[in-house]
């Protein structure tokens, strides 16, 4: 079923060239911009104000780096290949030969999302709708099978649950440390901001 599904959107791909071309720009635009726009986060949170898009900031990072971690693990003991490496004649614009099975670029962007989600609905769907067109991207540029991409949400969401609920007063600590060096900085941007 994995593979069907991975060979009718390759089809797809071969007849409309410019599909793939086009989500490879997005999913890997989009992995930098979702990793930058959770730390974004941090610095739009208000010094001296709510903490939550800090934490929202600092659990999507840690979601993120865990993520990648369980997949290093889940790769050890299960390397599938790439769809391009397993099947002749598949239209890519993938070139990795790490392992296929979970994906990377969706578990990061996933645990991201999950984690942002998680603490802040509102800006956690934007995130969600961002780590959707990554995954998506990452089979459409013929990257992973499907299977992959939502083995990869699955890490990300167990990810982003540990780091938000599990975690949690770590990660408080962890965020009222580093306020005390990154209040004052941004506290002089928001006060040249208001003055405008």
């Amino acid at each position: 079923m994995d593979y069907r599904l991975y060979r009718w959107i390759n089809g797809i791909d071969r007849h409309h060239r410019w599909l793939p071309h086009a989500f490879n720009v997005i999913e890997s635009v989009g992995v930098v911009v979702i990793a930058v726009a959770a730390f974004g986060l941090w610095l739009l949170a208000r010094p001296g104000g709510s903490t939550r898009w800090k934490l929202a900031s600092a659990s999507a990072l840690a979601s993120a780096g865990l993520g990648l971690l369980v997949n290093r693990l889940i790769a050890h003991f299960w390397d599938r290949p790439r769809p391009y490496e397993s099947h002749a004649g598949v239209y890519t614009l993938s070139h990795s030969h790490d392992p296929s099975f979970p994906s990377d670029h969706a578990s990061a962007a996933f645990g991201i999302a999950f984690a942002v989600l998680l603490l802040d609905g509102v800006a956690g769907t934007v995130f969600l709708a961002l780590a959707a067109l990554i995954g998506v991207g990452r089979v459409v540029i013929g990257a992973h099978y499907p299977g992959d991409v939502v083995a990869g949400l699955g890490v990300g969401l167990a990810s982003a649950l540990v780091v938000v609920y599990v975690a949690r007063p770590v990660i408080v600590v962890f965020v009222r440390l580093v306020q005390r060096v990154t209040d004052p900085v941004t506290a002089i941007a928001w006060r040249a901001i208001e003055r405008r």
